[in-house]
């Protein structure tokens, strides 16, 4: 039996409690957008075909509802502890050692979100101040932009979690 018995991919094996929240909010949400996508496409594929015409709004509506998507999913990866990494050098490393790490990893990219968060409020307040159009559709821009600082926070709130979960777990 190996020293490393203990690990499970995904994750490294912390063994802490699941999120209080569950993430289940953020799949449902993404579902919701992905069946709002597909539909959408699936439209602009259907009138094309039998017409000859294109929805071309139809674009700006899925680039925005791919950005949300791709948020959520990030949000619901991370309070799983379901998100991408690479863990070759890391699984042969000691347990402890492991979630040392780990508070490293969650601790960046908490920095990194509440970056994205920040400068996303700042390009949203931007957008709206100047009064910035969409060009497909000339609807305001912040209305897409806003979600990038907001789903950035929850992404950042679901890290902190994980962070307090797997520094909790270190004593155990």
């Amino acid at each position: 039996m190996s020293d490393n018995a203990d690990i499970q991919t995904p994750g490294l094996d912390l063994g802490e409690k699941p999120p209080r929240v569950s993430d289940r909010i953020e799949g449902y949400l993404a579902a919701a957008g992905m069946a709002a996508l597909c539909l959408i496409t699936f439209a602009n594929v259907v009138v094309r075909y039998l017409t000859d015409v294109s929805f071309a709004f139809t674009e700006e509506y899925s680039v925005a509802l791919m950005v949300v998507v791709a948020l959520l999913g990030s949000a619901a990866a991370f309070a799983g502890d379901r998100h991408i990494r690479m863990t070759f050098f890391v699984e042969k490393l000691p347990r402890e050692t492991r979630r040392r790490i780990e508070l490293v990893v969650y601790a960046l990219c908490f920095v990194m979100f509440v970056a994205v968060a920040w400068y996303g409020a700042r390009l949203t307040w931007d957008e709206y101040r100047f009064e910035v159009l969409s060009p497909g559709l000339g609807v305001p821009q912040w209305l897409y932009t806003v979600a990038l600082p907001v789903l950035s926070i929850l992404i950042a709130l679901r890290i902190l979690g994980r962070f307090v979960r797997v520094a909790r777990s270190l004593g155990t």
